[in-house]
């Protein structure tokens, strides 16, 4: 298994990115989530990744935080959910918000997320109800979980709005660089739609 990784990245085009390690070129494919708060092409990455091996292909996924990697991991033993609607789930939600739509049964909030059908969303709370509860449950959990960041929850919000992800990339980079709150971020991403 291939726990992380870290390295230059030499191309990025979403989801997917490679990041160069001692001379061999890892295919990476990461959540816009994850893939949004990357450096720019020739700058140094860590990822936290998961190996998902099939038959025909090995496929490696990144991750900016431990807790989108731990979701990851936990969404695959959903029935019928697999590492692409995964991946879209995590591109479309934020895991503090995931969390939230399981706990009160919000099955309307999951099924925003483009390639989620109610059903799908129905299992997702089912099946996820008590792994949420028991990761919760262990002692210093919570205190370990990094705060999301401006950047992220604002990317939440744009695809909660009802933009696609890779829209949401560009409006929040459009939006300029600099250290802004998540509202006022939100709210020049939305002037830059107009």
């Amino acid at each position: 298994m291939i726990g992380s990784v870290r390295g230059r990245i030499t191309s990025k085009t979403p989801p997917q990115l490679i990041v160069e390690v001692g001379g061999i070129g890892y295919e990476v494919e990461a959540p816009m989530s994850t893939f949004f708060l990357l450096p720019g092409v020739g700058q140094d990455v860590h990822l936290l990744t998961h190996l998902v091996v099939r038959e025909d292909a090995h496929i490696l996924y990144g991750f900016g935080t431990e807790d989108e990697r731990r979701l990851f991991r936990s969404l695959l033993k959903v029935t019928g959910v697999g590492p692409k609607i995964a991946l879209a789930l995590l591109s479309g939600i934020s895991v503090e918000a995931f969390a939230l739509s399981v706990q009160n049964d919000d099955v309307a909030s999951l099924t925003r997320v483009p390639g989620i059908g109610r059903k799908t969303a129905e299992r997702l709370i089912v099946e996820m109800r008590d792994r949420l509860a028991a990761q919760e449950s262990v002692p210093g959990a919570a205190a370990l979980a990094p705060a999301a960041s401006p950047e992220a929850e604002a990317f939440g919000a744009l695809v909660a709005l009802g933009y696609k992800p890779a829209e949401a990339t560009r409006l929040l980079k459009a939006a300029g660089p600099g250290t802004h709150s998540t509202e006022e971020l939100i709210r020049r991403a939305l002037q830059g739609a107009v």
